[in-house]
């Protein structure tokens, strides 16, 4: 796939992503808006990720800093930078949507390990997202656990469920091996 690279969300973007967001979400009424997504990325821009594909806009990630077991609220726009306290402990998936036209490719799992890695070098212990229009089935499989017990905001919907992943760290020094991750459920 040397046609295919995730670089940083620019200001550039911001047209693309708020048109893809709306074919998204519109219909199913979680469309946020582009002040609510900018201010995603203004919490966090070293978190927020756009994907090239075959020369052209293949889709966007949207992560930030949140606290474990609570999400940003799609009606709300975030109120600043991430505060100090949130680093380290989860990096929440917010929104990862890929264009039509490059769907199918397994794009979305590769911009997801992408977040992952980043995750792991910057030592957050959890990787956490809400599960939309009935998406668990495909998240359970790369090892995110449900946890339906954890309220939303009635912004996501009554069939949203909250999932989280425990993060291994990254491995900089092969002789020290994997320790295990931080319990998320």
């Amino acid at each position: 796939m040397t046609d295919t690279r995730i670089r940083l969300l620019r200001e550039e973007d911001w047209d693309e992503v708020v048109a893809l967001e709306e074919r998204a979400y519109a219909a199913s009424g979680l469309s946020e808006g582009r002040e609510a997504l900018r201010s995603r990325h203004r919490a966090s821009p070293s978190t927020c990720f756009v994907l090239e594909h075959a020369g052209g806009f293949g889709g966007y990630l949207l992560a930030l800093p949140y606290p474990l077991f609570r999400c940003p609220d799609l009606s709300l726009a975030e109120e600043g930078a991430v505060q100090e306290s949130n680093l380290g402990s989860n990096l929440h998936a917010h929104d990862l949507v890929i264009a039509e036209r490059a769907r199918s490719r397994g794009l979305a799992l590769r911009m997801l390990r992408h977040l992952e890695e980043i995750g792991r070098v910057a030592r957050y212990r959890t990787l956490s997202l809400v599960a939309v229009r009935g998406s668990q089935v495909l998240w359970t499989p790369l090892g995110y656990r449900a946890r339906p017990e954890i309220g939303l905001p009635a912004s996501y919907g009554a069939e949203a469920v909250y999932m989280a992943k425990a993060l291994e760290p990254a491995v900089t020094d092969p002789t020290l091996g994997l320790s295990p991750g931080a319990e998320v459920g």
